[in-house]
């Protein structure tokens, strides 16, 4: 938000908070244009979310606004990328519209416009690109192209004043699973990622295989707090492969196969193999790979604090037991909330806010891309 200010009240009230001496305003003796805060829209509609969000100075939330698109994919198990751009289309003005309602503003407090415009669905992609290109002319805003997933690696910044550079941070979600060393200056270097499936992409294809229901994290979860997680020893891919990276659709394979084999043996009909004990070994499983490589990183490292983000880091075994493992290292480990884990709007303005600050800014030319990885240092 930016304010004309006449000299003598920008003396008196207003030095300090800008960073402007008060001898220079009474010297100036004219109007001073003082930008007081940066209030930026975020618009993200990477996947199956349709997202918007109103934040000033990256980390005050004035609104965070989704709408989600669970009971139209559910029947399908997974989301359907066409019906997703479709539904994309029909939420994308009113929740831009009840965002900017709910934080109190108008188009005249924004200062920029940031949206997700990599990586993702293409078609989804495209409907926010689309619409935040359309606001940022009609009202001659800058605008600003935004990687998804450093929108993840910032949500825990916008909570977490105690945060320090650099650290490891864990990102995994149903598109992405990925460990990264984060610097000052939001400047990253990538440390491993998935060589097939993501850990969320796993939980959702194991849940529809066992006819759970969509989406798969959140069920598998609840029905594991009830299972034995070593009932059945389900492998831990990639665990002692020496590096960073991962691999979880054996783990999935692993699972169908073990299913397959206690039905034909009519040991899930007589109850001797149960459903919560799947789910239990198979999400003990992917946790296992997961919290070893993320504090292998941090030990190797020197990091003393770990961030966890993404869809899946509102899985209550993986937050508990990254935890544990991180105290045996003297490293501390961070989250956000689960309103800032699954996608939404104010971790892109939140990031975009540090990159504006950086001098970001992207043309209406500006367009989608379904991959996108983070630039490295």
């Amino acid at each position: 938000m930016r304010k004309l200010i006449p000299w003598w009240i920008c003396a008196e009230a207003v030095g300090d908070e800008a960073g402007i001496t008060k001898e220079s305003c009474v010297r100036k003796k004219h109007t001073a244009l003082v930008v007081v805060s940066i209030t930026i829209l975020g618009i993200d509609t990477s996947c199956d979310e349709t997202a918007a969000a109103v934040v000033v100075d990256g980390r005050e939330v004035l609104s965070n606004v989704v709408a989600s698109q669970i009971k139209v994919h559910q029947e399908y198990g997974g989301v359907v990328p066409e019906l997703a751009s479709r539904k994309h289309i029909e939420a994308i003005n009113y929740i831009v519209n009840k965002s900017l309602n709910e934080a109190a503003v108008t188009f005249d407090d924004v200062d920029a416009i940031a949206v997700t415009n990599r990586p993702g669905l293409i078609g989804a992609l495209l409907v926010g690109v689309a619409a935040a290109k359309s606001l940022a002319y009609c009202h001659n805003l800058p605008l600003l192209g935004i990687n998804h997933i450093e929108g993840h690696i910032y949500a825990n910044y916008m909570v977490h004043d105690t945060l320090t550079f650099p650290h490891i941070c864990l990102t995994v979600s149903g598109g992405h699973t990925l460990l990264v060393e984060v610097h000052e200056g939001w400047k990253y270097k990538v440390l491993g990622t998935t060589q097939d499936d993501a850990a969320g992409e796993v939980y959702d294809k194991v849940a529809k295989y066992l006819g759970l229901g969509f989406p798969g994290g959140r069920i598998i979860d609840e029905l594991a707090q009830k299972g034995n997680p070593t009932a059945i020893d389900f492998p831990r891919p990639m665990l002692r492969s020496g590096d960073y990276q991962f691999s979880f659709s054996g783990v999935k394979t692993s699972v169908r196969y073990f299913v397959e084999k206690a039905e034909r043996a009519g040991a899930m009909e007589n109850g001797e193999i149960c459903i919560e004990d799947i789910a239990a070994s198979f999400q003990a499983a992917v946790v296992d790979v997961l919290v070893a490589k993320t504090v292998h990183a941090a030990k190797t490292t020197d990091a003393r604090t770990i961030t966890l983000t993404g869809g899946v880091a509102a899985n209550s075994q993986l937050r508990a037991s990254l935890k544990d493992a991180a105290e045996e290292i003297d490293a501390d480990v961070y989250y956000p909330p689960i309103n800032l884990c699954t996608d939404n709007g104010a971790m892109i303005a939140g990031i975009a806010y540090e990159k504006y600050q950086q001098g970001l800014r992207d043309g209406l030319s500006l367009n989608a891309a379904a991959n996108g990885s983070i630039v490295d240092i």
